[in-house]
């Protein structure tokens, strides 16, 4: 009996450190997408468009393919190999997360950091997080957590309430967002975000929480990639950086297209050779902050695969995204000026962020 008490102790442990190393790699990459929009800020005299496509360019056709390579052997035979209506759907929910992803810098840009992924990612969150479980309740397939799953065990309905617990404290960061907007002046409040907008901030940013969701489900789509990296013998940690070299062309499709149509409505095209802006630096700054985007889905394959891509996995990511956004948000003092009722508002919508991710944690170390 204290033997198989002893195994038990043991296997628990080892799934608890296995929890906590995904926690732990959901984290970075969370960190990295809550900061990739900061050296864009440094960027001196183009236009939106313009850095936004050259950071693109590193995001999703530089980067994914070099750390595919450095990390699964043979990768372009798996994508070869790979039925074309798997690439096909993997693409095209890439290219409806790029929409989500181009109205994401908007929302930054007319909200700030703050506020605007407070937004987009409680939507995403939710959308991200529950519709593939749903979706499985109807086409179940082996290894995949069901909706029913989640609302018939014990680690499940932990796993849920710690969701609920995120959106309720992302809403609570919304409604500090508003709170800021009617307290301060339009000039104090573009001291921190030039170009903010609550209105068209809105808009686009529940447009794109609503789509960047469809990254999450284009990694679902191409599983049987990552699945044949796996049977290939590529380490599992690394299995979704297959996944992520297709899913990301339809990324760049959507925001090469949209890009190029602003270099020419806009006449910016000149931009990427205007000596008198600080050329180099812009192009350094736009791939260091392209390159940071990339390595958050690096490190969320890392965590999904010692998670799952379920629910926890998308929720535990978001969260940590939107701590990192906050944190900066203080860092640029935009909510300087605010009454002391706003500053407890988006301090308990960040507790509520940082409670959930204990539960989402707690609730898989049950399963």
């Amino acid at each position: 009996m204290k033997a198989q008490d002893s195994c038990q102790s043991g296997v628990f442990y080892l799934h608890g450190m296995q929890v906590l190393l995904g926690i732990f790699f959901h984290f970075i990459g969370g960190a990295a997408s809550g900061s990739f929009y900061m050296p864009y800020k440094r960027v001196r005299g183009w236009h939106w468009e313009s850095y936004w496509i050259i950071g693109g360019l590193f995001s999703w056709l530089i980067v994914p393919p070099l750390a595919a390579w450095l990390t699964i052997p043979g990768f372009a035979d798996i994508i070869r190999s790979t039925p074309s209506s798997t690439i096909g759907y993997t693409m095209l929910f890439g290219v409806l997360w790029g929409v989500g992803g181009l109205t994401y810098g908007l929302g930054v840009r007319y909200l700030g950091m703050s506020l605007g992924n407070s937004v987009v990612l409680g939507f995403c969150s939710a959308f991200g997080a529950l519709l593939p479980a749903v979706y499985y309740n109807f086409v179940p397939q082996d290894g995949k957590t069901t909706f029913s799953e989640l609302l018939g065990t014990t680690w499940g309905r932990v796993v849920l309430v710690g969701v609920l617990v995120c959106l309720l404290g992302i809403y609570i960061c919304g409604r500090a967002g508003m709170l800021k907007e009617k307290e301060l002046p339009e000039e104090e409040k573009k001291k921190s975000v030039s170009e903010f907008n609550l209105t068209k901030g809105l808009v686009v940013a529940i447009i794109s929480g609503i789509l960047s969701a469809c990254f999450n489900f284009g990694i679902e789509a191409g599983k049987p990639m990552a699945e044949a990296a796996v049977r290939a013998g590529c380490n599992p940690l690394y299995q979704n950086n297959v996944i992520y070299i297709t899913l990301l062309w339809g990324g760049l499709a959507t925001n090469a297209i949209w890009c190029l149509m602003l270099n020419f409505r806009n006449r910016s095209f000149s931009d990427y050779g205007n000596k008198q802006t600080p050329l180099l630096k812009n192009y350094l700054l736009s791939a260091l902050a392209g390159t940071t985007w990339f390595l958050q889905f690096f490190f969320y394959g890392m965590g999904e695969s010692k998670l799952g891509n379920g629910a926890s996995s998308w929720i535990l990511h978001m969260a940590f995204i939107i701590l990192i956004a906050n944190a900066w948000g203080l860092v640029l003092k935009e909510w300087k000026g605010v009454s002391a009722k706003t500053r407890i508002t988006i301090t308990l919508g960040i507790a509520a962020i940082l409670i959930s991710v204990l539960l989402v944690g707690y609730g898989n170390s049950l399963k």
